[in-house]
């Protein structure tokens, strides 16, 4: 039987082996996911701005909701509310997927020679399409209605990295367990719903009573959605030794879920 080595090292290793590779099944699945439709990948623009006008209305209007923003307009909420929504998004596009992630691909599981996982990185690379798309659209409407964009926005890739191996990880993990426990698939979309409402989207962190605002820091999403509030919208650098507490729990995270992931393989072909 084939040994797959759980090293950390073996992870990048795979990433950049298999990069064509994961560009090519990346693109298929974005290309995909709109395979059929008239508007096609418009698709992309039209869901989220379609979600972002029901959330301003009902947080912004009815729950009378309020950022610590200079005034107290319906765009500027929009803007803070869609910020924090892009990340979430990021978060669940992968999440949600994760558990039959192995499942929906039995076929590569039967080939020896197929990086089983790269598929995480397949699943990341879509998801990183669509948040780029989204924060496109951000970018625009600040430029037209406030003129130039922030320079910080510049340093949202390093804050937004420590997310992004975190999610990686837990893909690795979950796409392990929905393997062999299929019930995770239904548990994760509960988890999912519960998460963007214990995150800070609709609702500043300062909303929360002070003692109960440590709890919330626990929440993988709670730092990256700060940041990127920071640096798109007010232009000003998110803690820096919070990025380092968070980059190396992140880390660690990854390289878990990628040995959890190595560690099983072997027995996917048995259960599928």
């Amino acid at each position: 039987m084939q040994n797959f080595s759980a090293s950390p090292r073996e992870a990048a290793a795979s990433l950049w082996r298999n990069r064509s590779l994961i560009y090519a099944l990346s693109k298929r699945e974005v290309v995909g996911r709109y395979h059929g439709s008239v508007m096609g990948l418009m698709w992309s623009f039209f869901n989220p701005l379609c979600m972002l006008a029901v959330y301003t209305f009902v947080f912004s209007m009815v729950f009378q909701a309020r950022w610590n923003v200079a005034s107290e307009s319906k765009t500027e909420f929009a803007l803070m509310l869609f910020a924090g929504l892009i990340v979430f998004n990021l978060f669940a596009d992968c999440i949600t997927r994760a558990p039959n992630l192995v499942i929906a691909n039995t076929n590569y599981v039967k080939k020896v020679v197929f990086p089983l996982e790269v598929l995480s990185f397949v699943t990341m690379g879509s998801a990183l399409f669509h948040f780029l798309v989204n924060l496109s659209v951000w970018l625009l409407v600040y430029a037209v209605l406030f003129g130039e964009v922030q320079a910080t926005a510049l340093l949202l890739p390093i804050f937004l990295a420590p997310l992004v191996l975190f999610i990686l990880g837990l893909v690795w993990f979950l796409a392990s367990v929905g393997v062999f426990l299929r019930d995770v698939g239904q548990f994760i979309g509960v988890l999912t719903s519960v998460l963007m409402f214990l995150s800070p989207i609709f609702y500043p962190i300062t909303a929360l009573p002070e003692q109960y605002r440590q709890y919330l820091l626990l929440n993988p999403l709670t730092p990256t959605i700060e940041a990127v509030r920071q640096l798109l919208f007010i232009g000003a650098v998110p803690s820096l030794r919070m990025l380092g507490v968070y980059l190396l729990a992140a880390l660690a995270f990854f390289c878990m879920g990628f040995a959890w992931f190595q560690k099983t393989r072997k027995g996917f072909a048995d259960v599928l």
